[in-house]
This record gives structure tokens, C-alpha cells and sequence, in this order.
């Protein structure tokens, strides 16, 4: 028997923008172990070695419910990324600037004491989307495109068991790419162009006052359109089974999803695990079983 056939628990983490989700993955059933699930505010425009200390207090918070060391690592990052040598290439973005260039695989492996072969890294959409076909909106299909809508527009594709990101953000679209019109900051920068006044609450603040705000409705039909129109091409090119929505941006479907619909016939899902979702698509990468595993 093998090293990967005996690995029961991984340790799982989401690196988000603005925050780093972490809980122990159960490999047998890929379920969360209660209690694991650590959700930490990140700064992301901080120095490494501040970003690098939030990340370890959450991964050592999660792995100390169990009582025993949690030795093998899946983290879902956003890219730009060396997803195999776990080197950052993040630039321009706004985010994460301080962890250009650096080998986030041995900072953690050394922090953690763990092998840095049971350290393993993935795209955070990919993983998503990885995460909702194994045990999400996506199971029973054979061929899936997610997209995550959020602070960033990521997607991938589920195809013949095996998952890979497809980068449709830095597509071009209308000015400039995808990326720009399909996330947040479209939404913040929209509304402020607009009205003049701050979200800072983000999409959810749009959301909670879309029902007596004509504005925030506009930039909701507007954003299902964009949506609608931009992803008509990859859809027919791909033909997938299904469409899946994830990310927090999705939870303002009711106000986005008609548009949307006008200009695609695939059918769409919305996503049902929300955060658990790159934590399950990060802890397959350490089954033999192939469903899931990343294109190489």
C-alpha cells in the first residue's frame, strides 16, 4: 500500500483577497472534521512575513482540533501561479505584492514542520469547481464549466474526470478583459461612477439594497448581460452539460441570473457547498483515484 492510499486527513486552505479559509479535509467521505473550519481576515497589501504569520495561525488553529499533526497540505491559490514549485507570481493585482518570487511551498513546509512533497497546490477556481462536481451542484455530469464571480472572474472545466482552469479572465472583452466587467471591483467602481457614493460593503451592500434601489438593480441586469454576452462563445465552443455559478457574487443570482439567461440555452447552476467547495477541490489532489486531478 502506498503513502497516498493511507492519507486520511488534509489540511485544506482557500487564499483569498481579503481572507484565508482553512478546515480539515476527511478523505474517506470528503467532509469537513467538525470544529476544523477557521476563517481569518488577511491583509493582503501586508509584508510576507505578516501575510505568511495570518495564513500559519489558521492552518495551526485548524490542525490543532484533531490533537494530532495534519501532515499533508492542499491549498487553493489565485494566480498568478508556480502551482507545481508553490512559487508565487502575483503581481498588479493589488494583492499579495510581498509574496512575489517567493517559494510559499518551503516557508510553509519549514513554519510546519511538514515534507514539502505533502505540500500541494491548486488554482483556487479550479478547485472550486473540482470541489462542486465531486460532491457539490456538479456531481452526475461529465462535462462542467464553473466560474467563480467574486473579487476576481476565475473558471474551469470539468472534462472526461479531470479539471483545469481555463483562464477566462484575461480574456479580452470590451475595453479591456474579462476580469474588469465579471467582479467586484466592476460593481464598486460602477455604482461610484454613478451615484458618487462608496460600496463598502461590497456586492453584498448592492444586493441588501437592490430591492428599493433602482441603481443597484441596473448594475445587476448589467452585469448579467456582460456575463451573458461574453461567455456565449467558450459555452458553444465547449458544449458543457451544465454551468456552475459559484463564488459570493453568485448569491445575488435572483437579481442577475434573467439577464444572464437571455443570452446562454446551457443549463446553470448555482454552486451548494459556498467555502467548503476549494477546500474538498484541494484535498483530492492527494487521492490516487484520477476524477479531479488537475491537467498537467
Amino acid at each position: 500500500m502506498t503513502e497516498e492510499n493511507t492519507i486520511k486527513y488534509v489540511t485544506c486552505a482557500d487564499i483569498g483577497g481579503s481572507h484565508i479559509t482553512v478546515a480539515v479535509i476527511d478523505l474517506d467521505d470528503h467532509s469537513m472534521v467538525d470544529g476544523t473550519l477557521i476563517r481569518l481576515e488577511v491583509n493582503s497589501k501586508a509584508t510576507w512575513a505578516n501575510i505568511l504569520a495570518t495564513w500559519m495561525e489558521a492552518l495551526t488553529k485548524s490542525n490543532s482540533v484533531l490533537g494530532s499533526h495534519v501532515s499533508h497540505l492542499g491549498l487553493a491559490m489565485p494566480g498568478p501561479f508556480d502551482y507545481k514549485n508553490g512559487v508565487s507570481f502575483i503581481r498588479g493585482l493589488s494583492k499579495y505584492e510581498a509574496i512575489y518570487g517567493l517559494n510559499i511551498k518551503q516557508l510553509l513546509a519549514e513554519e510546519l514542520n511538514v515534507n514539502p512533497e505533502n505540500i500541494k497546490f491548486r488554482n483556487d477556481a479550479e478547485a472550486t469547481i473540482a470541489g462542486e462536481v465531486l460532491a457539490g451542484a456538479g456531481m452526475n455530469y461529465h462535462n462542467v464549466i464553473g466560474v467563480t464571480l467574486g473579487t476576481g472572474f476565475g473558471s474551469a472545466q470539468f472534462i472526461e474526470q479531470q479539471c483545469s482552469d481555463l483562464n477566462l479572465g484575461s480574456e479580452p472583452f470590451k475595453e479591456t478583459i474579462a476580469d474588469d466587467y465579471l467582479s467586484t471591483r466592476w460593481f464598486l467602481k460602477s455604482y461610484f461612477e454613478k451615484t458618487g457614493l462608496s460600496l463598502t460593503g461590497g456586492v453584498k451592500e448592492l444586493a441588501e439594497i437592490a430591492a428599493d434601489n433602482s441603481t443597484a438593480r441596473e448594475l445587476f441586469k448589467e452585469f448579467g448581460d456582460n456575463m451573458g454576452t461574453f461567455l456565449k462563445a467558450p459555452l458553444q465552443l465547449n458544449d458543457p452539460e451544465a454551468l456552475i455559478l459559484c463564488g459570493n457574487i453568485a448569491k445575488a443570482s435572483s437579481y442577475f441570473l434573467p439577464n444572464l439567461k437571455k443570452h446562454l440555452s446551457t443549463n446553470i447552476k448555482l454552486a451548494v457547498l459556498g467555502e467548503l467547495a476549494p477546500l474538498i477541490g484541494a484535498a483530492v489532489l492527494f487521492q490516487t483515484n484520477p476524477i479531479n486531478q488537475p491537467i498537467t
